[in-house]
């Protein structure tokens, strides 16, 4: 066989040789996505250093959040309430919000033509459409090769929830993926070695590994290969270093924890906090059940007590330690949710018009951007595109939207998915 036609070759397999080596002589589990190159080459424009990007997987509804139609048949059983910012109204469920709007900005024209939950979490997070010929890199591993890690230690993209179906870094290096956290009261687990495996034991088997390492990259060399080396030998600076601290949230006063709400997005949006403050650059906080086709308003007062409870937290949290002013607070579903309500007291998939919401740095708040029409059913002025809103993001954090990336197929591609930036939104 020559070694061009090596399975050694594929870039895949090389890496997966890399993680077997490690992980049998080290015992180490978390080597994916610590090896972003360390820099700050962000346009300095853009005013956030942070991003916190709080995903409501599943289509939240527009007309029972940030978009309600009082008097409308199309309302439902969901009351409103006045936001601290005249003329603006929101769904009764977001009463803390409602007292917060003057530092948030709500864009209620959002439009799409998809309306599938995979494909439309795909677009959202990407502002590309998914296709089989490539992969397409998620907003925060943009971020991170745009912008670049603030800690030496930690990883710069962390997604606190499933990840699954997360696109992850597409076509940029993998360094770029995001590090997945399920569960934000666990942490970042497999840090510490094997309980059989002891400090002597451990340096031996480092050792060894850099031989068996040395030999491979002299045979196969490559950028993969390079990349992988780096992300154990990060990985296993990570396991004995004070910065592990910032994952545990355990270590926050429990009228904190409390403050932030005894549920997944409100712990998660805790840790989003606690990682900020230790320089990751980006994170994602996933909280899915908003596909309500079946009894909508009795979940939405679960789901949107949630969501007031934990997304107020955070940005009066970020204000009283001084951090809301770098970083940016994204809001966003995949679509909305039908005007009609269906027999089952639910309301069905509606990619015509939907709501997102930014906060923080580079944003002005204290207003609404566009409009559905009287039943929230379309968009009545100002539609925005996914791109736009995409895109209204990376300039909001100085990221190069108007760039060309090109993938490894020679096709270009930009950050943001080459939208119109909402202008008057930003600061």
């Amino acid at each position: 066989m020559n070694r061009s036609d090596s399975w050694l070759d594929r870039p895949l397999a090389r890496r997966a040789v890399m993680a077997r080596i490690a992980q049998a002589s080290l015992g180490v589990g978390i080597l994916e996505n610590f090896s972003q190159p360390l820099s700050a080459a962000a346009n300095p424009s853009g005013k956030a250093k942070n991003i916190i990007y709080l995903f409501m997987k599943g289509a939240m509804s527009h007309l029972d959040t940030f978009d309600p139609k009082p008097g409308s048949e199309s309302q439902g059983e969901t009351g409103t309430i006045q936001t601290r910012t005249p003329g603006i109204l929101f769904g009764e469920h977001l009463k803390r919000l409602a007292g917060l709007s003057e530092k948030i900005s709500v864009v209620r024209s959002l439009t799409t033509e998809t309306g599938a939950h995979e494909q439309g979490v795909y677009l959202m997070r990407t502002a590309y459409k998914q296709i089989n010929s490539i992969r397409h890199p998620a907003l925060g591993s943009w971020a991170v090769h745009s912008m670049g890690r603030i800690s030496k230690e930690l990883p710069g993209n962390v997604l606190i929830g499933n990840g699954n179906d997360h696109p992850g870094c597409g076509f940029l290096e993998p360094s770029l993926s995001p590090v997945p956290l399920a569960d934000p009261e666990k942490g970042l687990e497999n840090t510490q070695s094997p309980a059989y495996l002891s400090e002597n034991n451990f340096k031996r088997r480092l050792s060894l590994a850099d031989r068996i390492d040395r030999d491979f990259r002299g045979r196969y060399e490559g950028l993969q290969i390079d990349a992988y080396n780096q992300m154990y030998r990060e990985a296993v600076r990570l396991m004995g270093s004070e910065e592990l601290r910032a994952f545990n949230i355990s270590l926050e006063p429990e009228t904190v924890r409390t403050a932030y709400g005894d549920h997944r997005l409100g712990q998660g949006c805790l840790l989003a906090r606690r990682l900020v403050e230790s320089g990751v650059r980006f994170i994602e906080v996933e909280l899915g059940g908003w596909d309500m086709h079946q009894e909508l308003f009795t979940q939405m007062s679960e789901h949107g007590g949630q969501l007031d409870q934990a997304m107020a937290t955070l940005l009066e949290d970020l204000e009283a330690k001084g951090l809301l002013d770098s970083t940016l607070v994204v809001l966003a579903t995949e679509f909305g949710r039908t005007p009609k309500i269906n027999e089952n007291a639910g309301r069905d998939h509606h990619p015509g018009v939907f709501s997102c919401v930014l906060a923080g740095a580079g944003i002005r708040g204290g207003q609404v951007y566009g409009a559905s029409d009287a039943t929230g059913r379309n968009p009545e002025g100002s539609p925005v595109s996914i791109a736009d809103f995409n895109t209204t993001i990376a300039v909001a954090a100085g990221m190069p939207y108007e760039k060309e990336f090109k993938a490894p197929n020679g096709r270009p591609f930009k950050i943001g998915g080459g939208g119109k930036p909402i202008s008057e939104i930003l600061a």
